[in-house]
């Protein structure tokens, strides 16, 4: 017989944490313009959730401390790289023909990896709430966090395809501030525990300091370059027809 209260419990832990996974996940899809990020945070999901079914209480001997603080560490070091990388994107975005180098494209090969760790870090908090819930219903349990996983699932793949349509370097700020807010998240968690209702004014601050960094003097770069491009017509009046 199901349990309406430890169901709901379930459900709503994993509607919690996963969608926390899969905004990142899915900024990352976008980002890397395919679904390897969104399959590796599954990965990472799965590798953890699946031991801990199995495993039961025995979880809650791992030690999170240093779980939150590999992440937080890992995290930042990929948010201040793909900053570098929005920075680039806007001078592209702004200056039309900037180019970009093979060294660039291939500068997030370790977007993967943090989109695993991200699954595996939000599974494995949500881990900690399903164990002690087994014990007041398993079944329950287990069907409340199947139905959280399936919403989130749907919901993400439902939002995806909007994602996608976002501009390059505004995805790229957008992923390097969710990144660096995770960071910032998980070190505070790593010593004290926090409210997630502060992850939404630690995101709105970071995406307005990596868009401001990211956009700072592009405007002086562009009116330079439209002023020598129209230096350029008058003198050769006839490029402008070719």
């Amino acid at each position: 017989m199901i349990n309406l209260g430890i169901f709901l419990a379930a459900t709503g832990i994993m509607l919690l944490e996963m969608s926390e996974a899969s905004a990142v996940a899915m900024a990352l899809s976008a980002e890397s313009k395919n679904i390897l990020p969104f399959l590796a945070t599954i990965i990472g999901v799965f590798t953890i959730l699946v031991p801990a079914t199995l495993l039961g209480r025995e979880i809650e001997i791992l030690p999170i401390f240093y779980i939150r603080l590999t992440s937080a560490i890992l995290l930042l070091y990929f948010g201040q790289r793909l900053m570098k990388s929005a920075k680039r994107s806007m001078k592209f975005q702004y200056l039309k023909n900037f180019p970009k180098s093979h060294k660039e494209e291939l500068a997030e090969k370790g977007i993967n990896t943090t989109a695993f760790l991200v699954g595996a870090t939000e599974a494995f908090e949500a881990a900690i709430v399903l164990v002690a819930l087994y014990p007041q219903g398993f079944t329950s349990t287990i069907y409340g966090a199947i139905l959280g996983g399936i919403i989130v699932i749907m919901g993400s793949f439902i939002l995806r395809p909007k994602i996608r349509q976002i501009k390059q370097a505004i995805m790229k700020v957008t992923v390097a501030s969710l990144l660096l807010t995770f960071s910032l998240f998980w070190f505070i968690e790593s010593v004290r525990s926090i409210n997630d209702f502060y992850l939404i004014p630690i995101f709105i601050g970071f995406f307005v300091l990596v868009y401001e960094y990211s956009i700072y003097g592009l405007k002086e770069l562009a009116k330079e370059k439209l002023k020598t491009e129209n230096q350029e017509n008058r003198r050769n009046p006839d490029n402008g027809n070719d």
